[in-house]
């Protein structure tokens, strides 16, 4: 497993060298890359030490045949900026390589945690808070500050996140992306090797007319780490995806749709020779009766008769010919008694459902929790982790049911 861990020049670079020294200690191959006002606050040679590794600063040196950037970035399960300063969002969220670490951030295709630490007023700013949106919506995973008191002399929002936190975040993602082989295509000697699997996420959208729609807060998430893991799996991997504010992840197929309607279809047309669906998707359960043509102008006000869309995951289950059935629930009260209920009428094999309002795993996040649920009811609990942990852990669970 290799990390690479990038420090700026945040008076929390010390914090650093305690995540680079956990790293070690847990066997992960660690490289860091400072930027020149980090080496003001600590030394190269302290993370030289903690690391067992070479110390990278400047964009000149030279590693091998290939530019030091590029040699970098393509070795790494994961690159960490620990910590994240005002400076460096910027620069990537604009595409901006100057030295370094912003070069290897811009040029690596592996998974990029950013752990920010800045002064509150900083950090709330919102040309910053503009950049850190547009990184997440790029896929970019954010460990976000604590409260407490500030390197400036006053308390407020902007400390770095608890070096343990960031560690577990770190490895959790590095150990959903490694095991062998390409993560685009999946290593041939997976456990869902020879598997087909259909992964749904994102939201639908159902139109009101030409310009308005009815749609829900999935930000399609979850089903880009399914499709990811399913894929390094082994997995052939087709992601039906409605709306989503993620890219599209790597080693999978990718259909979007916009409706309900054009999700059943899509997933018709796949579901013949496939072995598994997980539908992740969260889909309108109703729609408006008719569609205006054009765009309804304004009034004092505007009646729009919704019927129910079609159910989906219940009509696939009934029709199932040994395949493996994965459903989700979205439950504010009685979890579990819900997602049971919902097991049983619709026939399926698992059901994980979650709480939005539980805390670090509202909408968006990068993290979730709840309970997976098999055929027989049993319940088991899962703590808050990130999607992509959680995604292998859903996987594994359907991988004994097929195997």
């Amino acid at each position: 497993m290799n990390v690479l861990i990038g420090v700026t020049g945040s008076i929390a670079a010390y914090k650093a060298a305690e995540v680079v020294s956990a790293l070690r200690k847990a066997g992960v191959n660690t490289t860091v890359v400072m930027t020149e006002s980090a080496t003001r606050l600590v030394g190269p040679e302290t993370f030289r030490s903690l690391s067992g590794n070479p110390v990278r600063v400047g964009l000149w040196e030279e590693v091998t045949g290939e530019p030091i950037h590029i040699a970098m970035a393509v070795e790494q399960d994961v690159v960490a900026v620990v910590p994240a300063t005002a400076n460096i969002i910027g620069k990537v969220a604009g595409g901006i390589c100057d030295d370094l670490l912003s070069t290897v951030l811009i040029s690596t295709r592996a998974p990029v945690i950013v752990a920010p630490a800045m002064n509150e007023n900083m950090y709330l700013n919102p040309v910053v808070q503009e950049n850190i949106g547009k990184l997440k919506d790029l896929g970019v995973t954010f460990i976000e500050p604590e409260r407490g008191w500030l390197a400036c002399g006053v308390e407020g929002v902007g400390r770095l996140a608890d070096p343990a936190a960031i560690v577990e975040t770190i490895m959790a993602v590095a150990k959903s992306r490694t095991g062998g082989g390409d993560a685009r295509s999946g290593p041939p000697g997976g456990d869902l090797a020879g598997k087909k699997i259909i992964i749904t996420g994102g939201a639908t959208r159902e139109p009101i007319d030409a310009v308005r729609f009815i749609s829900n807060r999935s930000s399609g998430k979850m089903a880009v780490a399914l499709a990811e893991s399913a894929a390094k799996r082994g997995a052939e991997t087709v992601l039906i995806s409605g709306s989503r504010s993620v890219a599209a992840p790597r080693g999978a197929r990718v259909v979007d749709v916009e409706t309900a309607d054009e999700m059943r279809a899509a997933i018709e047309s796949e579901w013949e020779d496939a072995d598994c669906i997980v539908m992740a998707a969260a889909v309108c359960d109703f729609k408006p009766e008719s569609v205006h043509g054009g765009k309804l102008k304004r009034a004092s006000s505007l009646e729009i008769k919704l019927v129910s869309t079609e159910d989906i995951v219940g009509g696939l289950a009934r029709d199932r010919a040994g395949r493996v059935v994965v459903g989700f629930a979205l439950e504010t009260e009685n979890e579990i008694e819900a997602a049971r209920a919902k097991l049983k009428k619709k026939n399926l094999d698992l059901i994980f459902v979650n709480n939005p309002g539980r805390e670090g795993c509202d909408f968006g996040s990068d993290n979730n929790a709840g309970y997976l649920i098999d055929g027989s009811g049993g319940v088991e609990e899962i703590g808050l982790m990130s999607k992509y942990e959680l995604a292998d852990r859903i996987l594994d669970s359907a991988s004994a049911i097929l195997s």
